[in-house]
């Protein structure tokens, strides 16, 4: 039952792993072929390089296995599904961003390459994750989110639903949060949804750690036998957890009859359903996959795979005057600069990097001799004193304020990443600063690559050249015997206890001997102005390219989320020194997220986009700046201009929050869908095959899209719609399909979509289905979400929403609006709303009163005395009653009560305003 199945001798059952890490290349297994990061991918726009990105995923994820069946299986934890409805979110870099219908079909032609189309074997299986609102990271394993059923329907489930229904997938992973006040391994969608209604019948893995962490983190259940009773009872079939804890806490759940055995055996059947089309117990003939051995890892096909993934995932922001592409021919020199110009970085979740290829070599490479390169990175190089010694690196690679003078000092190149942190590179070792062991500073680690950080430091200034010194987890630098420098003991256990045992280890092997660590302000003395040699490189040079971003494990990664939108002030400070100097300025952002550029878009010529994209991410970049290809990527995320635009980060209503491309009506920096190439597309003859349609029809979209320019290039055709009126909010647009194209100079194409009356259904609260409403749409067609080049209309003929009947039992979160509550658990079955602040209230639009109505009737549950009162015509309209009450015995205490209220004839807006602290779980009018 858990992840690491063992071996049944007597029943010729192997050793089996489930979980494989796969977001864009196998993780930890070693070097393999790496790709672009999932929001990387995303930005192709392209199903069919994400198939083929999935199939050699699929085809290495074989090849891992031929070498160590027992450990690297071929469950893969990939592709994440999670929706991106806020750019802070920390792990931004492995999901496919703020659209479910792109994500939805990305995720499903990864599903579909990884699996393979045989109609019984898997090449390996896909397990999608993480089910179900997990786009925040801090208190990720005790928050609730509160999700209300248009959002979760119209939003979150459909991102998942798409993968499941189209790409077949046969794994999922639950998330660590709660939805609604219940842990995701105790939620009733799995069942309900993923497992009957869109009939997955593969496994559900739960999250690493999180069904224990029911009892630990959630406190939602005091014991394991709960914990794992009913996470298997509400669909979890593989535990990702202690072994020995969880295999216990499942014989004590059948000993007290919590589980039976039937309830394993039908979670078993799942995963071992999994297993038998994987080929494990059939003789290898018959598996058109077995023959994968260890020769497909890092396969040339795979790099050419990564190559054009890469390619293609570049976005040209903004290209003013035609700066791109560059001349490689062109007399002069060019400058390149920047902190991301000499590196290749990998993210958490991939593999070992086999080789890279970074923007400066590709870029040299491409100028061939044919003009010189200047390259300034852009950091400073400095020495450090403290205690009226210069630091240098002593035995060990550790660190001591030893030197008398300057000239024996370490030099050290810093690089700031904003928000105080800081990585420091040893000049004469090429290695990072750590405190790997949380008790000593060495120079000795040769990438950042871990669960915890410890290559950052935290610079605070004391005046211009004075620093105040502080580890990755805020513990004090200072000094100890002979010079050497330290963490502070103190400070570092308290921190490293929150962590995982091998951190509370490394703690307590740094602190089996207490040191003093004495205070100390290190005084700062530069060996090199990178600001100004970047400057200096910039000046005269015909061009200048700089390279920024954020590196993948610093400000933003699993557990942390970002600290702001923005590029590091550092980084903005360089763009505009340099492009003060030289008029062609080109910025190339090499980053996981979207950022909020502080103006700078208006400062330099032109700017371009890419994820941290592997190995080859030099070369795509130097394709695109010299124009060898052109480059057609599309942003899967809006770029806000300043993070005031967005709501509260913890808030997961897109509908009232306003939130992404469908919703927001600010004006963003970039839209979703933005992107630009070289070559003009013109677009023309829209045309549909019927004016109306039916609710379960579809009808025939089409146009042609011509390339009017000088130079081949893809294009991405994207089709939005919108309700010209409904009964609901609806989106502002939303997407419905889209095509990535190749045209020739001066090629056309007719680019044809289909289109279901049934993907413009919204969730309708008045009756708990989807509806396919009445009315006017408007077609939509162009090259961004704000760039549409053609329109037209169609009629469906679909339903009108009734007005509602609330003299019916109506579950309170099937409101139509609402303020100041949220979407908790009601342990008697289903969800409550529970108003978390004074004057909260839920509207109920259109309700039909064919008689008067004297009475009202509600589940209520109350700590604390309260009221509810109901209201006519807004918030703050006509009271018509008020019901007293009291307090219950606690939140989860649920009792019926009853007022009079009196409501006259007709169709009202009826609002229910309520107490803080009051939960309401049902109501209706008598």
């Amino acid at each position: 039952m858990c992840q690491y199945q063992d071996e049944i001798e007597r029943l010729g059952v192997k050793k089996y792993k489930h979980g494989t890490e796969a977001a864009h290349g196998i993780a930890w297994l070693g070097e393999a072929t790496y790709f672009p990061q999932p929001t990387g991918l995303a930005c192709t726009w392209d199903t069919e390089v994400l198939k083929q990105v999935g199939e050699a995923i699929g085809t290495e994820a074989r090849g891992f296995y031929r070498r160590d069946p027992a450990n690297n299986g071929l469950t893969l934890w990939a592709p994440t599904v999670d929706m991106e409805r806020d750019p802070r979110w920390g792990r931004n870099e492995e999901a496919y961003g703020e659209d479910p219908h792109l994500t939805g079909k990305l995720a499903s032609a990864l599903v579909k390459g990884i699996q393979g189309e045989h109609p019984f074997y898997l090449r390996a299986v896909a397990s999608l994750k993480h089910f179900i609102g997990n786009n925040n990271e801090i208190d990720r394993g005790e928050c609730s989110v509160s999700i209300d059923p248009r959002n979760m329907r119209e939003y979150y489930l459909k991102a998942f639903e798409i993968p499941f229904t189209e790409g077949g997938a046969q794994s999922m992973m639950t998330s660590y949060n709660s939805v609604n006040g219940v842990p995701a391994n105790l939620n009733p969608q799995v069942n309900d949804i993923v497992k009957k209604e869109w009939g997955m019948d593969g496994f559900v893995v739960s999250d690493a750690g999180d069904v224990l962490g029911t009892v630990n983190d959630h406190r939602y259940y005091t014991t394991y036998k709960e914990a794992v009773a009913y996470s298997i009872l509400n669909g979890i079939d593989s535990i990702t957890d202690d072994h020995g804890i969880s295999k216990q806490a499942i014989r004590d759940s059948l000993a007290e009859k919590l589980l039976t055995e039937n309830d394993l055996d039908v979670a078993l059947r799942n995963a071992f359903r999994v297993r038998m089309r994987l080929g494990e117990f059939d003789p290898e003939d018959r598996n058109p996959y077995a023959s994968i051995d260890e020769s497909a890892i890092l396969a040339p096909e795979h790099k050419e795979v990564s190559l054009l993934a890469a390619r293609k995932s570049v976005v040209l922001l903004k290209n003013e005057n035609e700066a791109l592409p560059l001349d490689a021919d062109g007399a002069g020199s060019i400058a390149i600069v920047g902190p991301l110009a000499g590196i290749v970085y990998r993210d958490w979740y991939s593999g070992t990097l086999p080789y890279t290829v970074t923007p400066l070599e590709a870029i040299q490479r491409k100028m061939n001799g044919r003009g010189q390169v200047v390259y300034a990175s852009g950091n400073d190089r400095v020495k450090l004193g403290a205690g009226g010694k210069y630091v240098v690196i002593g035995e060990n690679g550790k660190l001591a304020a030893a030197a008398d003078t300057a000239s024996d000092a370490e030099v050290f190149e810093v690089t700031d990443w904003g928000w105080r942190a800081n990585t420091i590179v040893s000049e004469s070792t090429g290695q990072y600063l750590t405190t790997a062991d949380d008790r000593n500073i060495t120079a000795d680690s040769n990438e950042i690559f871990g669960w915890f950080t410890k290559e950052v430091f935290l610079l605070d200034g004391a005046g211009d050249v004075r620093l105040n010194v502080s580890a990755w987890n805020a513990a004090k630098i200072g000094i100890v015997e002979n010079g050497l420098l330290a963490v502070d003991p103190e400070l570092a256990e308290e921190r490293s206890s929150l962590g995982s045992p091998e951190e509370k280890a490394a703690a307590a092997a740094g602190n089996e001997a207490r040191r003093k660590v004495a205070s100390v302000t290190f005084d700062v003395e530069k060996a090199a102005d990178g600001l100004r040699e970047a400057v200096e490189a910039a000046r005269g040079s015909k061009a200048a390219i700089v390279f920024v971003g954020n590196h993948p494990l610093v400000n933003g990664k699993e557990t942390i989320d970002r600290p702001g939108l923005s590029l590091p002030e550092a980084q903005l400070r360089l763009i505009r020194e340099v492009a003060a100097v030289n008029p062609k300025t080109i910025v190339v952002i090499v980053g996981s997220y979207p950022f909020t550029l502080e103006g700078i878009e208006d400062e330099v010529s032109s700017i371009v986009y890419a994820s941290h994209a592997g190995p080859e991410l030099g070369t795509a970049l130097a394709d695109v700046l010299y124009g060898d290809y052109a480059p057609a990527g599309r942003l899967n995320m809006t770029w806000y201009r300043s993070e005031d635009q967005l709501p509260d980060f913890m808030d997961y209503d897109i509908i009232a929050g306003e939130r992404t491309y469908q919703y927001f009506q600010g004006k963003t920096l970039y839209s979703f869908g933005h992107g630009l190439t070289y070559s003009a597309f013109e677009y023309d003859g829209l045309e549909l095959n019927r004016e109306s349609v039916a609710a379960d029809g579809e009808v025939e979209v089409s146009l042609n899209v011509r390339n009017a320019g000088a130079r081949a290039s893809d294009e991405v055709v994207q089709l939005y719609i919108r309700a010209d009126k409904s009964r609901v909010k609806r989106p502002l647009k939303q997407l419905i399909g889209f095509r990535r194209i190749h045209l020739e100079a001066g090629q056309s194409q007719s680019v044809r979509f289909n289109v279901k009356a049934s993907e413009l259904a919204f969730w309708d609260v008045t009756r708990d289905r989807w509806c396919v409403e009445s009315g006017a749409y408007t077609l939509m067609i162009g090259r961004s979400s704000e760039d549409i080049a053609v329109t037209g209309s169609l009629t469906v003929v679909g339903e009108i929403v009734p007005p509602r009947n609330l003299r019916l039992p109506t579950p309170a979160i099937n409101y139509d609006s609402y303020s100041g509550v949220i979407i908790d658990e009601c342990k008697e079955g289903g969800s409550s709303t529970a108003a978390v602040s004074g004057g909260a209230w839920i509207g109920f639009s259109d309700a039909k009163f064919a008689k008067a109505s004297g009475s009202f009737e509600a589940r209520v549950s109350a700590a604390e005395n309260g009221t509810i009162e109901i209201r006519l015509g807004s918030p703050a309209g006509e009271i018509v009653g008020v019901c007293e009450v009291p307090a219950t015995g606690g939140t989860q205490a649920w009792h019926t009560l009853t007022c009079a209220v009196n409501v006259p004839v007709g169709r009202h807006e009826t609002f229910l305003t309520l107490s803080a602290g009051l939960r309401l779980s049902s109501f209706r009018f008598v």
